[in-house]
């Protein structure tokens, strides 16, 4: 199948307005309140949503975090590593 420039164009457009999504993974190191006190200062969450956030991590073993374009959740990802937390990205729809 043969497509148009006007095709791959409109496809590559689609798939950079698809958000993505920063996923942190349960890991047997940190601390809960550690984990809490991560997405408090570096997201900014309150107290009851990092405690969400946290005990999803925590009982299903991954949350989302947050959602934008791919660079920014590049960034979050990385600072979560920084943080000493296992983070990555995927697209929102995956």
């Amino acid at each position: 199948m043969t497509q148009t420039l006007e095709s791959v164009e409109t496809a590559q457009a689609a798939s950079l307005a698809t958000p993505w999504i920063t996923i942190v993974w349960d890991d047997p190191v940190n601390l809960m309140t550690y984990v809490t006190h991560v997405f408090r200062s570096y997201f900014g969450f309150s107290k009851p949503e990092a405690e969400r956030l946290m005990m999803q991590v925590h009982t299903e073993g991954r949350a989302v975090v947050a959602t934008g374009n791919r660079e920014q959740m590049e960034l979050h990802v990385e600072a979560m590593h920084g943080y000493g937390l296992q983070a990555s990205l995927a697209k929102a729809d995956s």
